[in-house]
């Protein structure tokens, strides 16, 4: 999940849409700068990886947890709250989460076993789909069975923003988008957004 961003001057202030998906926070040139490389390392809307469905993790090694690091550092540095192994071309199911100060953490072939009746809708971007704002309707309390990044079980309780968070990446990790979840006005809306722009030469 991400935000939009407005500039300010030399800074750029990160804002929270609607939800308040994300910190508020200012960054500075070299803020902004990190930003931009992490999102080139981001696969973008378009790119095969994104429509894929991650396989089981089966290795609970060095690697996996090399690969927990990168994404925790791109989630970071990308000012998201969320990141799937399949937004970086891994196809394995696992995910990094930080919200509401917490600290981030890795949750390795999670799985929803239990949702609450309420839901509420609200608006969600996506660092995969950079520019893309659209209402979607999410459970507001979920609990998921997943393993740490050495293999032990977990049984955790999300409420609110890391519940939309935890629904978001799992999606990712089934291949499906934000734009597979909106209503219809808003699906042309990020299409058209997404669609890439003519260069004009003069």
């Amino acid at each position: 999940m991400s935000i939009r961003r407005a500039s300010d001057g030399p800074y750029t202030t990160a804002v929270s849409e609607e939800g308040g998906q994300v910190r508020k926070e200012e960054l500075d040139p070299q803020a902004r700068a990190l930003r931009r490389l992490a999102l080139a390392q981001i696969r973008q809307y378009g790119d095969p990886a994104l429509r894929m469905t991650a396989r089981e993790v089966d290795r609970f090694d060095h690697d996996l947890e090399r690969l927990a690091e990168r994404m925790i550092a791109l989630m970071r540095d990308a000012s998201g709250v969320g990141l799937a192994a399949t937004q970086v071309g891994i196809l394995q199911r696992v995910f990094v989460i930080e919200a509401e100060d917490e600290e981030p953490r890795a949750l390795v072939n999670p799985r929803i076993v239990e949702r609450g009746a309420e839901t509420a809708v609200d608006d969600e971007g996506c660092l995969s789909l950079q520019g893309v704002l659209v209402p979607v309707e999410r459970h507001h309390v979920v609990t998921v069975e997943a393993l740490d990044l050495h293999g032990v079980p977990l049984r955790l309780s999300f409420e609110g923003l890391p519940a939309r968070v935890v629904q978001h990446e799992l999606d990712h990790l089934d291949g499906t988008l934000i734009i597979d979840r909106t209503d219809p006005e808003s699906r042309r809306g990020a299409l058209a957004e997404l669609r890439p722009k003519p260069v004009l030469y003069g």
